[in-house]
Order: structure tokens, then C-alpha cells, then sequence
């Protein structure tokens, strides 16, 4: 047994004790920690009553089907559509953009598809810009660059907090706590949820990070406190980085949104302001987005809520695999039905290093 094997057992077992006669859920809201919790089997070294669930915290599982259909709809009409590649095999209302017959091409940020709109000065380029708080200062950075004509882009960004509190206000889950996403907070620091009289920990990506985090959450919960602790105070401080937060809002303001899993939520996405509209591929080519109702048959939408898990799909690794998703969560490497798919529900404890954001 490793050091960090018997560290981690040593602090699993500071939360049992902790939790010893409690009943405990607790929610992450980011992708990657679902991916450390799973390959390196946290959850095999919690009690049966401390739970740890997944919610909307993948970007591409709760891009509803809607802006999907708008992205295959320009495809269809000639457009040359950018996008990462999780995003290709998320489903819309009909097909998705991998089954689609257009010119889509993956790239790794927003950037190469400038530089591809510049490369093809004769076609129109559209970017599917999705992301949380962690990637739309790269979206507002690009437009305040004053990017060609020939180029727009599809405002897919949501935020955590608004989330957060629907998830709250609804109490389906019967949460306890929520583990804050390490990425999100780094950007926009820790105000936002001190609103929240929840128990909350931000925490790193690393295994031990990880525990760490939930060790703290879970003693807060039976402490009764509840307050925001920073368990990554390497990369996050409290005001996160007032130069990504100036260029957002300088190109972006709040908007009510519609997320896949969930009803529309209050200011919980970014629409761009006047003076940046010529960039909204939906303005600038007439696509609406129509509310259209899931009926892909899998759980994905009770899944991003944090009241089902992946293996209560009966679709799960039988008709929905990653090769032939069914749905968006099966589809992203940060989707918990993939990490489940690829990693089981329980792994060893794997010597790891700590990432940064």
C-alpha cells in the first residue's frame, strides 16, 4: 500500500467517524472531479451514507437539444461550423453534429476558429462558444479583438451559482452540500456563494484534493455550519481574476437561459450585449431556438439533477455507449455516464499529482 493509499484511508475514516448516524448527499458541480472521484474510487472509501452525486456539471451534458439543432441547421445551410470535439455526438431534436452532412470542423479554443474564418474570408464561420464561467473570458477576449466579419458565434456559456440555487429551491436532490468547482471559482472568486446558507467547499482535482474537500464538507454538515472553505487556495482567491471578470462584462450581461435537464433558470446564461450583436450567429442568421421536449428515453435529465445515477439507466452500456451515445452524458469526458462507462463505479486509489486549473 502506497503513502497516498493509506492517507486516503486515514482521512475516509475520519469521515465515517464524522458521519457515524447521519444520512449525507452531497453534490460536486464540476466534470472533472466526477472523473477523479471515479477512476480513483473515492467513493469506494466512503461510508454507505455519505453519498457523493453528479449535477449540471458538465457544459456539453446540459447544452439543450435546441442549440444543437441550430448548430446542424447552419451546418445544413453551408456554414462552416466550429466546435470541440465532445460536442459532436451530443443528440438534438434529429441528429447530431456527427450524423449531420456539413462542413464541421473540431478545434482546440475559439482562437483557430477565428484564424479559420480568416483562412476562408468567402464563407461564414460560426463557433458554438460553450463553456461555464471558465471559458467565456476566452469568448469575450476574442470578440474585444474585433475578429472578421465573416465570423459569429453560437453564446452557449452558463453559470454555476443561478444553478445552484434552482437546484436548492427545488430540494429534489435532499442535498446536504455542494463541492465547489475548483476552475469556476479560480475565475470568479468566492462572493457569489456566500449568499448560499449551505455547507460549501471549493476544492482541488487531485485525489487527495478531492477528499480533502469532502472530509471538510462533511464536518461542516454535522458541525452545523455552513459556509464557503477554500480547500485550493494555490489557484483560487477570494475575488478570483478581476481581469476575466472586466472582459466579460464588457461583452456579455445575464440572461435566462434553458438547460438540458432543467426548465429555463433565471440569469443563469450570457447573451451579448448591443454593441456585440453583429457576433450572434442566431441574430445575424435568423435561427430561433425552439423549446423542444427530451425524448431520448435515458436519465440524463434526472442525472444532472443529482436524484439518479448512471447505472440506474436501463440504456446505460447497452444501447447508449460512447460510440452511439443516447444521451449528452454519455457523450463528454466529462460526462458521468462516459467516466462510468470507462471507469466503473469503483476504482483503487491511484497515485496521482496535483493539477493546475
Amino acid at each position: 500500500m502506497t503513502g497516498q493509499e493509506q492517507a486516503a484511508k486515514a482521512l475516509a475514516g475520519q469521515i465515517e467517524k464524522l458521519a457515524a448516524g447521519r444520512e449525507i448527499k452531497i453534490m460536486h458541480v464540476c466534470g472533472t472531479h466526477e472523473y477523479t472521484i471515479t477512476k480513483s474510487g473515492i467513493r469506494s472509501l466512503l461510508p454507505a451514507n455519505v453519498k457523493v452525486v453528479m449535477g449540471p456539471g458538465c457544459p456539453v451534458c446540459v447544452t439543450p437539444q435546441s442549440e444543437i439543432d441550430a448548430c446542424v441547421e447552419l451546418a445544413e445551410q453551408g456554414k462552416i461550423i466550429c466546435t470541440y470535439g465532445d460536442l459532436l455526438r451530443v443528440p438534438g431534436t434529429k441528429s447530431s453534429l456527427y450524423d449531420t452532412v456539413g462542413d464541421i470542423r473540431i478545434v482546440q479554443s475559439i482562437a483557430q476558429a477565428v484564424d479559420i474564418a480568416r483562412q476562408t474570408p468567402d464563407r461564414e464561420v460560426v463557433f458554438m462558444a460553450v463553456g461555464f464561467e471558465t471559458t467565456a473570458p476566452t469568448t469575450a477576449a476574442v470578440l474585444l479583438s474585433n475578429p472578421p466579419e465573416n465570423f459569429s458565434i453560437i453564446v452557449s456559456h452558463r453559470l454555476v451559482p443561478p444553478a445552484m440555487k434552482w437546484l436548492m429551491q427545488q430540494g429534489e436532490a435532499n442535498l446536504n452540500g455542494f463541492l465547489l468547482p475548483g476552475h469556476v471559482c479560480t475565475v470568479m472568486g468566492i462572493h457569489e456563494y456566500e449568499a448560499f446558507p449551505v455547507p460549501q467547499v471549493i476544492a482541488g482535482f487531485d485525489a487527495m484534493e478531492v477528499l480533502y474537500g469532502l472530509y471538510l464538507l462533511v464536518k461542516q454538515i454535522v458541525e452545523g455550519r455552513a459556509v464557503v472553505e477554500n480547500a485550493y487556495a494555490r489557484a483560487v482567491k477570494p475575488e478570483g481574476n478581476l481581469k476575466a471578470q472586466k472582459m466579460m462584462a464588457e461583452v456579455f450581461e445575464p440572461c435566462d437561459i434553458m438547460w438540458r435537464g432543467f426548465p429555463v433558470i433565471p440569469d443563469s446564461g450570457y447573451k451579448l450585449k448591443p454593441q456585440f450583436e453583429k457576433y450572434d450567429a442566431l441574430k445575424k442568421f435568423g435561427i430561433e431556438l425552439k423549446d423542444v421536449k427530451c425524448t431520448t428515453g435515458c436519465l440524463c435529465n434526472e442525472l444532472l439533477r443529482g436524484v439518479k445515477e448512471p447505472t440506474d439507466c436501463k440504456l446505460f452500456g447497452k444501447a447508449c455507449t460512447p460510440l452511439k451515445p443516447v444521451g449528452a452524458c454519455m457523450v463528454s469526458t466529462e460526462g458521468a455516464c462516459r467516466i462510468w462507462y470507462t471507469y466503473g463505479k469503483a476504482h483503487k486509489i491511484v497515485q496521482t499529482t496535483p493539477t493546475s486549473p
